[in-house]
């Protein structure tokens, strides 16, 4: 099987993580999309302490549909430099991780 990866993002609000989690679910990009609840992110920018409140998205996926996820991503997300990170999945339920890996695969024919 394919490796399976976690995509992690945060968007402004949740009108945009909803359009990106419902175009990688009907492109067979992500099996799954998580928008959490809002939550207050506090880092540094261009030398300034910033905060916001952005809402965390977690995309389940295969390892070969990274590319197409992170631009999916890309073209979707307002900011400059979007929060693109891909964490490896070591171990889940065997039926569950199948599943991601189905829904994720195009089928030829």
């Amino acid at each position: 099987m394919d490796e399976l990866i976690i995509v992690l993002t945060s968007l402004p609000d949740r009108a945009a993580a909803l359009k990106l989690a419902q175009e990688l679910v009907a492109k067979r990009l992500a099996a799954c999309v998580n928008v959490l609840a809002e939550c207050a992110s506090v880092y540094r920018w261009k030398g300034e302490l910033e905060s916001a409140a952005e809402v965390p998205v977690l995309i389940k996926t295969r390892a070969a549909r990274y590319a197409e996820v992170e631009a999916a991503i890309r073209r979707l997300h307002p900011y400059e430099l979007p929060e693109i990170v891909a964490v490896p999945v070591v171990r889940g339920l065997d039926e569950y991780l199948d599943w991601v890996a189905g829904e994720t695969t195009i089928a030829i024919g």
